[in-house]
């Protein structure tokens, strides 16, 4: 009776699981010495069940052996981790490199312009300089404007409170005009001003 093909995806039920593992390994084991034998080739190999346990099998000496022979055949393998830090140190180095070239650049410019000339530079090394003092320049404008803003800013607010200081001053200047207008004469119905008699002053 012919064999029906096996579906390969994991084997739910725990029991079929157990025995195919069993079986597999067996033939696997028996597999690799029937290799051995025939061809004298020094295999390992190394098992581990859902359970975590091991099983592990040499054809001739040790696996220990046949592991320290692996790592001396092939070169160990990089990590993702290593190769950034690798690329990240290379990138490092070449920024250094380039910023000691400015530096030396930078310095050797200052000794041309503050040396009244002395020495030469070439067509790049002046084509860098002139590129360095286009943005120091930038950099000192920038902070020029920053400061005459700052300034405006402190000139605007002393306006401002001068003018509501004056605005107070008229406003009251302008109630003390109004109370003192606001005072009238008194007023007589009598025609005849208020007088006494001189009879009147020496009765007793």
């Amino acid at each position: 009776m012919a064999r029906g093909k096996v579906q390969m995806k994991k084997i739910e039920n725990p029991v079929h699981r157990q025995v195919t593992f069993c079986k597999r390994r067996a033939g696997l084991l028996k597999k690799a010495k029937e290799l051995s034998v025939l061809c004298d080739a020094d295999i390992g190999i190394l098992i581990f069940s859902s359970h975590g346990k091991l099983f592990e099998l040499a054809t001739k000496g040790n696996m220990q052996g046949l592991i320290e022979r692996y790592m001396k055949m092939k070169p160990p393998r990089v990590s993702q981790a290593d190769q950034a830090i690798e690329t990240q140190t290379l990138d490092a180095k070449k920024e250094i490199n380039l910023l000691k070239q400015e530096i030396e650049i930078l310095q050797k410019g200052l000794r041309y312009m503050f040396g009244g000339g002395a020495g030469t530079m070439t067509l790049d090394e002046l084509q860098v300089l002139e590129k360095h003092l286009e943005v120091w320049i930038y950099h000192v404008r920038s902070a020029k404007m920053d400061v005459l803003f700052q300034e405006i800013q402190l000139l605007r607010n002393s306006e401002g409170i001068l003018t509501a200081a004056n605005k107070h001053l008229q406003d009251k200047i302008i109630e003390e005009n109004i109370g003192v207008t606001n005072i009238t004469p008194m007023a007589s119905d009598n025609p005849y001003p208020l007088t006494i008699p001189d009879d009147d002053i020496f009765q007793i």
